[in-house]
């Protein structure tokens, strides 16, 4: 039986490019398989550089049958496409009891997924991008001073 982890990152725009890097450089080592989808196929493989632990794939904006089946099948979903799209995202990984992490805040369609999250149990990170963290980093330097 394959232990491979799959980690799902929709979304292979400019915010995304450090994260995949990450993910990838880190692949081997925690057996990872990193799957990067975008409408643009040919940005998702750049993204992924060739690199052995990945794959690229289109994401078609008229069907969502594909991209609901991969995140089904994953470990772990991270969400970077843009924020209205979150809860259509996030509502079919929590049906299929997958984790979830998008980089926006929390808006009424996300809030409003929260019982539901946790009636599966199901783990379902938000503002975890780049607007939290340097809040949070300068905050942290204010108080240090």
């Amino acid at each position: 039986m394959d232990s491979m982890k799959k980690i799902l990152v929709l979304g292979a725009g400019r915010s995304s490019s450090s994260l995949i890097q990450e993910l990838l450089n880190r692949s081997e080592s925690n057996d990872w398989r990193v799957s990067v989808g975008d409408m643009d196929l040919s940005l998702a493989k750049q993204k992924c550089a060739d690199h052995p632990l990945s794959e690229a794939f289109a994401i078609d904006p008229k069907d969502d049958t594909g991209r609901n089946e991969r995140i089904r099948t994953s470990d772990l979903v991270i969400s970077m496409v843009p924020a209205f799209l979150h809860p259509q995202i996030a509502s079919v990984a929590i049906e299929a009891g997958v984790p979830v992490i998008t980089p926006s805040y929390v808006g009424p369609e996300m809030a409003a997924l929260h019982d539901r999250a946790v009636e599966k149990g199901v783990l379902v990170l938000n503002e975890i991008g780049l607007d939290p963290g340097i809040d949070h980093l300068s905050a942290k330097q204010v108080l240090d001073r």
